[in-house]
């Protein structure tokens, strides 16, 4: 079984497949290194795909301690990902918890991203809402410690935001949430309660999303209302940033729409790879509105 090893002696599970230029995925809370499945067999056609688990998940080393865990390890993972595989640039595609990695990734490794994918985007980081998402994560935490992850994984079929992707697909869903129930009770506290619990607000980086020039592709599910906002505000704050908006789509977009969505990130690699993914065309002040 492949590892990478991080600094602080953490083994991080991985799986790679195709060559060409490479795309790192990077998972979401309720997902680990098989949840981009549907993508590793579609890109792997062009590209060289890696995909792994966070620290904590299936296959990945699982520390006790929590101060192991948080964000700035899942960002930090990332390159330790690149640099373990002698990578130096990729196309870095993140859905949920995994999209705000790879959003900070961008934020601090600019030179190691050729473009970000960021899907199911910031719920819980607006500025209103944010500190209550963190005090309902810390209590997560406790009851999956009492609880454990099989007991977690069931009660997540009633989410509004996983809801369409179990009347659309049962198969599908049921095969994720047996995933999600296997991961380990302790990585999945320690996640919930020093990742989710404790991470800044998006909002909080204004200025720096602002001189983020890469070319960035936001996806986001109509049906995956706590991402909404959050989306359309970084489509408006990113300079090169465009928006995907999927129609009657939950919060696990890339298991939920694999098609459209494995279409719409094909697009936008060959605009990033051929240089044609641009910002927008400055309008003067005094241009007619229609």
């Amino acid at each position: 079984m492949p590892h990478a090893t991080t600094p602080d002696a953490v083994k991080l599970y991985y799986e790679e497949t195709g060559s060409g230029t490479p795309i790192l995925f990077v998972h979401e809370y309720s997902g680990d290194w098989r949840s981009w499945e549907p993508q590793m067999r579609f890109f792997a056609r062009r590209h060289r795909c890696i995909t792994y688990s966070f620290r904590g998940y299936p296959g990945s080393d699982v520390p006790e301690e929590a101060a192991m865990y948080g964000q700035k390890h899942a960002v930090d993972d990332a390159r330790h990902m690149l640099d373990h595989l002698k990578i130096d640039k990729a196309h870095i595609v993140g859905l949920s918890q995994g999209a705000f990695a790879t959003a900070h990734f961008g934020r601090q490794y600019r030179d190691r991203a050729l473009s970000l994918t960021l899907a199911g985007v910031g719920s819980g980081a607006g500025r209103e809402g944010h500190e209550r998402f963190k005090k309902d994560a810390q209590a997560t935490a406790e009851r999956i410690r009492k609880s454990g992850m099989a007991k977690y994984a069931d009660a997540l079929v009633g989410n509004p935001t996983r809801s369409r992707f179990k009347q659309k697909d049962p198969r599908g869903f049921a095969e994720f949430v047996k995933h999600l129930s296997e991961h380990p009770d302790v990585g999945s506290a320690n996640t919930m309660q020093e990742y989710q619990g404790k991470r800044p607000s998006l909002y909080d980086f204004e200025a720096e999303w602002k001189a983020l020039d890469l070319p960035v592709l936001i996806i986001c599910g109509d049906e995956d209302e706590p991402c909404l906002q959050p989306s359309l505000w970084l489509k408006h704050v990113l300079p090169n940033a465009g928006l995907a908006l999927f129609a009657k789509t939950g919060h696990t977009v890339n298991i939920e729409e694999p098609d459209a969505f494995n279409r719409e990130l094909w697009n936008f690699l060959v605009l990033a790879e051929a240089g044609k993914w641009l910002p927008a065309i400055a309008v003067p002040k005094d241009a007619p509105l229609i």
